[in-house]
């Protein structure tokens, strides 16, 4: 969280989950104090259990109020994480909870049905009691629900499933002492059984929920990765343009987080800003499936399936921390060599620190050229050409004169290159002595890029035996469009 309104959005998604946390606390001891004394008053064991049943229902709802005021903490020094795992924790503890509770129901009733009668009074206040619980069950686990899927809470979601349990139970109990009045009024002695029978029903349905419950808190407490969330973020990734491939993902959840770390694969030729911005964009696209979500890309420079020669070059060069350009290649083939490959000569210039001398220059082009000749055994021969790599702004003077008689020259060169459409925007500056010279080229915007460069060298060279002062002749090219 960074922004203001993302603090503020955290700071009402604890007030919330919070509230609705403490609303649920007061609602399972009033629920407890009501099934105990209703409980004890008919010895009946459907309510006793229910009663056991919410007394662990509000150690639960506690450990969960608890939970949610530590998770809703930000990462510390000893917590970089955060304390999301609080809330798993809690949900936890509150599944040991309930097979404790179950225990002894299936103890109880047990006892109940085969080795000890206990009379059961089926009184209004039992049936009252029960579907107060039922009303105030119901609404509670569909507050807790509607906060848990607002805000991805696991420990509000198992508050919910255990007040969503205790609506079917206290059902159960009321058909088991349904059948116990029944039996009493109609001497139908088997139906006495209904209540432990009942209680047992309630155990089945809290374990079939605990159980469900707790593979899911284990499996977050593991960092086990959430079902199909992998196979999404790697769709996701693999989509992003400029990502080769995905080499890794990893996905582990914490209360309502989850932390995604993404290896990818990228051209090793790629520039340290063209990496950024790979990796803010698959942050997005793992975001757009996960909203919210920690994720931490790392990228691994690869060299693509495709990769052509000269990028190979620039690959080796780029690891020296060199800049090169102009780079060309030829073949030589000797005349009777027929189908044999000849001798491949590379040509490229590098760029070093100005500050250098001439011996470490080329003691560092050398490391090149010998990298590229391991490397690369196709090529046979390095030619390098050193070049100062500019990192100051030189101060220049414009040249009227000259520019003024460059520019009717250039008037003139259309006629002479048909394809050349238009010459204009023509400077002449003069630079710690040099004379260096530019101009703008419109050229057919349909004409295929190596003809458009062909057209420039023709002009470079025409301009420069009449200009043989110059030093340096820039040309831009540009379709009529946007001249």
């Amino acid at each position: 969280m960074s922004t203001a309104a993302d603090q503020l959005a955290l700071h009402a998604e604890l007030r919330e989950k919070k509230s609705v946390a403490l609303v649920s606390l007061l609602a399972a001891l009033l629920l407890v104090s009501l099934k105990t004394v209703v409980g004890l008053s008919t010895q009946s064991l459907g309510v006793l259990s229910e009663a056991a049943h919410s007394g662990l229902d509000l150690i639960a709802a506690g450990i969960t109020y608890f939970s949610v005021r530590v998770s809703g903490k930000p990462a510390d020094a000893d917590h970089q994480y955060g304390h999301g795992k609080v809330e798993n924790f809690s949900a936890f503890l509150e599944t040991g909870l309930l097979l404790l509770t179950c225990a002894w129901i299936v103890w109880e009733a047990v006892r109940r049905l085969f080795f000890k009668e206990v009379h059961v009074e089926p009184s209004l206040w039992a049936f009252g009691v029960m579907a107060i619980s039922i009303t105030i069950d119901h609404f509670r686990s569909r507050a807790l629900d509607r906060v848990a899927r607002k805000y991805d809470s696991q420990a509000l979601e198992a508050d919910a499933l255990h007040f969503r349990t205790d609506v079917w139970s206290s059902s159960v109990v009321i058909a088991g002492l349904t059948g116990v009045l029944l039996a009493d009024r109609l001497g139908w002695s088997a139906l006495r059984r209904a209540d432990p029978i009942a209680a047992l029903v309630v155990a089945g349905i809290v374990v079939w929920i605990s159980v469900r419950l707790g593979k899911r808190t284990v499996d977050v407490l593991l960092d086990a990765a959430p079902a199909g969330v992998r196979a999404q973020v790697e769709n996701a990734v693999a989509g992003v343009e400029g990502v080769l491939r995905v080499e890794r993902v990893r996905t582990r959840r914490a209360g309502n987080r989850t932390f995604v770390d993404v290896t990818l694969a990228v051209p090793r030729t790629a520039n340290f800003e063209r990496v950024h911005d790979i990796s803010d964009r698959v942050e997005e696209a793992v975001r757009g499936i996960l909203p919210g979500a920690d994720v931490m890309v790392h990228m691994e420079p690869r060299a693509p399936s495709n990769e052509s020669l000269f990028d190979q070059v620039r690959a080796i060069a780029q690891r020296h921390d060199l800049l090169v350009h102009e780079l060309a290649a030829h073949e030589v083939r000797p005349e009777a060599a027929g189908g044999e490959r000849g001798r491949l000569i590379l040509d490229l210039d590098v760029e070093v620190d100005p500050q250098l001398t001439l011996r470490e220059a080329h003691a560092q082009a050398d490391r090149v050229e010998k990298e590229i000749l391991r490397e690369l055994p196709r090529v046979t021969e390095v030619n390098t050409h050193i070049e100062v790599l500019g990192r100051e702004v030189a101060p220049a003077a414009d040249l009227e004169e000259l520019t003024a008689a460059l520019e009717a020259h250039l008037r003139d060169a259309p006629y002479h290159l048909p394809d050349l459409l238009d010459v204009h925007q023509v400077q002449v500056h003069e630079v710690e002595g040099k004379i260096i010279a530019s101009c703008h080229a419109t050229l057919d915007g349909g004409l295929p890029i190596g003809r458009a460069h062909d057209l420039t060298q023709e002009l470079e060279t025409r301009t420069r035996r009449h200009f043989p002062q110059l030093f340096r002749f820039t040309i831009h090219t540009e379709p009529p469009e946007e001249r």
